[in-house]
């Protein structure tokens, strides 16, 4: 919702002030649907070039994160902590036998179904999985997993902000293309220098427009998505952080209560519940998980 308020703001504003000032819109919007064409379609042919279809595929799904803002709320840490709990203490009180049935079919799992917002993303569940099926093949040294965990985790981080890095870039360029629009409006208008100086100025005048628009979409849109875009996966990206901290704090030999509480600590400040709200969630786990 912000970034629709924030997109208002910006074009009510500044094309209010123009008009405010004295500004005339009828030359800016005879001029903007040929800059926008040559502006947007060089930056969007220039973005099809250089990213494979992977990241362009991410750059789309990033605009609809950027607008709806992060997927992961106070009640999915909360759930997620929960989870963490579960797991742990299955493997604590029952050993990692009984664990095997859930981490290789997660699917069917009475306990990963029981969070159904987690059991859904397919990422967050093949990370618990993973980790927790090395467990069971006697890969329970806590410095060695946090090391590899950690190490998936920049890989992982590197690879989600690729659309957000390819964005900003086509921003950075968007000036530059501005430019190229003004040039070639500038050349249509030395093409007619023998026309009335009305007309040679609103040429003149529809040729500043691809300056402007290309400086407006730099750093007023595309740049703030892009900003934003990273915010957003830097947000979402904590949710595994909180995982990989309950694990190597359960294979230090922690208790699963001290576990999920040095996970807790990892959530972000504004989503993360009290002590007394995951010790109240916990409780409140069905005794069948």
């Amino acid at each position: 919702m912000l970034p629709i308020i924030g997109l208002v703001l910006v074009f009510v504003l500044v094309f209010g002030g123009y008009v405010i000032s004295g500004g005339k819109m009828e030359p800016v919007l005879h001029a903007i649907p040929h800059e926008i064409m040559i502006i947007g379609g060089a930056a969007v042919g220039a973005f099809l070039i250089a990213n494979g279809m992977g990241i362009i595929k991410k750059a789309g799904a990033g605009v609809v994160k950027v607008i709806k803002g992060p997927k992961w709320k106070k009640d999915d840490y909360r759930d997620l902590l929960c989870l963490m709990f579960v797991l742990t203490k299955l493997v604590r009180t029952k050993g990692v036998i009984a664990l095997e049935q859930h981490i290789e079919n997660p699917k069917e799992s009475k306990i990963f179904n029981h969070f159904s917002k987690i059991a859904a993303d397919h990422h967050a569940v093949v990370f618990i999985c993973d980790y927790l099926r090395m467990i069971t093949m006697n890969f329970d040294d806590a410095y060695q997993v946090e090391d590899v965990m950690l190490k998936d985790l920049e890989k992982h981080h590197q690879e989600e902000h690729e659309p957000a890095h390819s964005l900003q870039i086509m921003a950075d360029g968007m000036p530059a293309l501005g430019i190229v629009a003004a040039v070639l409006g500038i050349v249509k208008t030395m093409g007619s220098i023998n026309e009335p100086v009305e007309i040679l100025g609103a040429m003149i005048g529809s040729a500043l427009v691809g300056t402007f628009m290309g400086i407006f979409l730099s750093y007023l849109v595309v740049g703030p998505m892009a900003v934003r875009l990273r915010q957003v996966l830097d947000e979402e990206g904590k949710f595994y952080n909180v995982i990989k901290d309950t694990l190597v704090s359960h294979l230090h030999g922690n208790a699963p209560q001290i576990s999920v509480e040095i996970g807790r600590k990892s959530v972000p400040t504004s989503l993360q519940p009290t002590f007394y709200e995951l010790d109240e969630a916990v409780a409140n786990i069905p005794p069948e998980l």
